[in-house]
């Protein structure tokens, strides 16, 4: 299955175009983590700034799946 990565806070949205074929739901959610500590190590981890910020796993048709917090995932 396709799925996409979308940035959200609120107030801004960055979308991913590209998306990556996962198994399953739980590959998507790893796929996720992966994406949001490369993020954050290429931000030099300064949390305050996705604060508030949540990854959202859409599937090909838009339904969003599931949604991590970008700060409370590394806990």
């Amino acid at each position: 299955m396709r799925c996409f990565f979308h940035l959200v806070n609120g107030a801004e949205t960055i979308l991913d175009d590209t998306g990556v074929d996962v198994p399953n739901l739980d590959g998507a959610k790893a796929s996720a983590l992966r994406a949001i500590s490369e993020l954050l190590r290429e931000s030099d981890d300064v949390l305050q700034d996705w604060a508030g910020w949540q990854l959202h796993i859409v599937c090909s048709r838009g339904n969003i799946l599931a949604s991590i917090p970008l700060c409370a995932s590394l806990h």
